[in-house]
């Protein structure tokens, strides 16, 4: 059975939102701290529900001890920070997405199935800039390896594996969050932007990920 850790210490959070899971098939553990949380996430659940404003240690840092120790759990933080800067703090933290408080309970419901779910795809038709090993989810950037979350994997291998062509917005919600958008697509900007980062992209002038505008993105390995 499919194991979910969520650790949140807000009982009118976390009570509907482990009976919402197990309704839905899941196993699920409840850890109120972050000491607890770090604890039982070493011992690899499939997935982490992560509050961000847990006691005794924050849940960034127990991300950050996680990805430190080499686990790739995929987790999905809980924040009531809405600002930019946070997001992008946990996202560097190693996050692999985040929703914002109050949440709908179908968003979270729908992306927790989609860091749930890890294919496996064909190889990167740019070998020479960049080789996706899908099997390892491991991405190399001439020859040395990018440090990427679950989510920046999956949205680089759909934009590698469509190099040239733009990808809509909506096709990149649906083919790496596996929904349906609910309101803007913030989200998906901030994961943009931190994988232009982690690839050295130029963020006013990107070299590889570039923006299309009122459309979506299309990946280019020319070096120009």
């Amino acid at each position: 059975m499919t194991k979910v850790l969520l650790a949140e210490d807000d009982p009118a959070i976390s009570d509907p939102l482990a009976r919402a899971l197990r309704r839905e098939g899941y196993e699920v553990e409840v850890c109120g701290d972050g000491v607890s949380a770090l604890e039982s996430a070493r011992e690899l659940p499939d997935l982490l529900i992560l509050d961000l404003g847990l006691p005794r240690l924050d849940g960034l840092e127990v991300c950050r001890r996680l990805r430190a120790d080499g686990l790739t759990l995929p987790v999905l933080i809980l924040t009531a920070r809405a600002d930019e800067v946070d997001t992008v703090v946990g996202l560097d933290a190693g996050a692999d997405d985040y929703v914002t408080k109050p949440f709908r309970l179908a968003e979270l419901l729908a992306r927790s199935r989609a860091l749930l779910r890890r294919g496996v795809t064909e190889a990167s038709p740019s070998e020479s800039l960049i080789r996706i090993e899908t099997d390892s989810r491991r991405v190399y950037l001439r020859g040395e390896e990018v440090q990427l979350t679950s989510k920046e994997f999956d949205l680089l291998r759909v934009l590698v594996r469509n190099e040239g062509k733009v990808v809509s917005r909506e096709r990149l919600m649906r083919d790496v969050w596996d929904t349906a958008w609910f309101g803007s697509t913030k989200t998906l900007d901030m994961h943009i932007s931190v994988l232009r980062r982690k690839l050295g992209d130029d963020a006013a002038q990107p070299r590889y990920i570039r923006t299309v505008r009122g459309v979506g993105f299309r990946f280019d390995s020319r070096e120009d």
